[in-house]
């Protein structure tokens, strides 16, 4: 995750303390940055499969700097988390089009499940918000 969008999550996420959220993702996305440039995803078996997580991850992160911060935490958490949530979807649908490994493609429909749902409820809390406002 670049540093320039750390300081976006904390700046929007800070008055209630989700910045540590923020950090915590970083001390995951960092390394797997590194390994990604670094020609990392040996366990992949297809060729493609590292340029389309990465596409896809790239994608993701591209729609999030996108949104413009609204001034409020709980909208832009939902906003924010959707855009989340459907990339991790959609890793998970590659991983179910082109992975091979049993328990990951089972964990792949289980995220898929998972996430769908929290979509869901985001949608809902986000069309709830947005009549309240008008």
């Amino acid at each position: 995750m670049h540093q320039q969008t750390l300081f976006r999550f904390a700046r929007i996420f800070g008055a209630r303390g989700l910045v540590v959220a923020a950090f915590a993702i970083s001390g995951f996305a960092v390394p797997m940055a590194a390994q990604a440039q670094a020609g990392g995803h040996a366990h992949m078996n297809n060729g493609e499969a590292p340029k389309d997580m990465h596409a896809s991850m790239m994608n993701m992160q591209q729609q999030m700097d996108a949104v413009k911060a609204s001034g409020d935490t709980d909208y832009d958490f939902a906003v924010m988390m959707r855009i989340h949530h459907q990339g991790a979807v959609d890793m998970a649908q590659m991983e179910l089009d082109k992975g091979k490994d049993p328990q990951l493609q089972a964990m792949a429909k289980e995220i898929i499940a998972a996430q769908k749902k929290e979509i869901a409820q985001f949608d809902q809390w986000i069309e709830q918000y947005k009549k309240q406002k008008k």
